[in-house]
C-alpha cells in the first residue's frame, strides 16, 4: 500500500511540475507577421465603431471588436476610444487608476500589430 501511495504522490507532483514547465516554456513571442505589421493612426481611425474597434495603446495596435461586449463595464466605456490612440484610457480608465496587470496581459490576445 505504501508503494501505491508513494507512486500516486510522485505521479501527481510530476504532473504539476510538467504543467508548470510547459506554461513557462510556452513563450510569449508573437508570430512574425504580427510583429512586422504596422498601422498608422489614419488606418486605426477607420475602425471606430462597436462592430469594428481598433485602438493604439503604447505603440501597439489592438483589435478589440470581439472583446467589447465582454468588458466588465460594458462596451460603452470603450467605444469612445475605438479608432484612436487609447493609452490614456488604459492608464487612467478615464478617471484615475490604471487597469490591472491582468487587463494588460489579457490585451495581448487582441494584438494585431504596431503603431507606425
Amino acid at each position: 500500500m505504501k508503494k501505491l501511495c508513494f507512486s500516486g504522490f510522485i505521479a501527481f507532483w510530476s504532473s504539476i511540475a510538467t504543467m508548470v514547465a510547459i506554461h513557462a516554456l510556452a513563450g510569449e513571442e508573437l508570430p512574425a507577421a504580427v510583429n512586422d505589421t504596422t498601422y498608422t493612426l489614419e488606418e486605426i481611425a477607420e475602425h471606430a465603431s462597436l462592430d469594428d474597434c481598433w485602438m493604439a495603446i503604447e505603440g501597439k495596435v489592438y483589435d478589440f471588436t470581439d472583446y467589447l461586449n465582454r468588458h466588465p463595464a460594458g462596451p460603452g466605456t470603450m467605444i469612445s476610444w475605438c479608432g484612436r490612440e487609447a493609452t490614456e484610457g488604459m492608464r487612467t480608465k478615464g478617471y484615475g487608476p490604471d487597469h490591472s496587470d491582468f487587463a494588460w496581459q489579457q490585451m495581448e490576445e487582441y494584438l494585431i500589430g504596431n503603431l507606425e
